[in-house]
């Protein structure tokens, strides 16, 4: 555990940039505040999944799937295939995809 002294700001503010790494400070969103009833603070970080792809860690099959396939891939044990995929983008997606 690490154990440094802070000091806050004139607005009370506290930096927890010295804190985090630069793979934290990337991917964390937020911070859940639990106050103790001794009076202590405790931050739990917290990443945010955009709702559009919550879906994915709700459906266990699914989810097991993605993971064998991103394994596979990591593993070189992938096929090319000749099909354009973007046919089974949501227009969002769609537009967003450069040629």
């Amino acid at each position: 555990m690490r154990q440094d002294k802070v000091q806050m700001d004139s607005k009370y503010r506290i930096c927890l940039g010295s804190f985090l790494s630069k793979e934290e400070r990337d991917h964390l969103s937020s911070f859940q505040i639990y106050r103790q009833k001794d009076g202590k603070i405790i931050l739990d970080p917290l990443v945010e999944i955009p709702a559009r792809e919550h879906w994915i860690y709700k459906n266990p099959k699914a989810l097991a799937s993605l993971i064998r396939g991103i394994e596979d891939a990591e593993k070189g044990r992938i096929v090319d295939v000749d099909i354009d995929f973007s046919q089974f983008l949501d227009k969002e997606d769609r537009d967003s995809v450069q040629d």
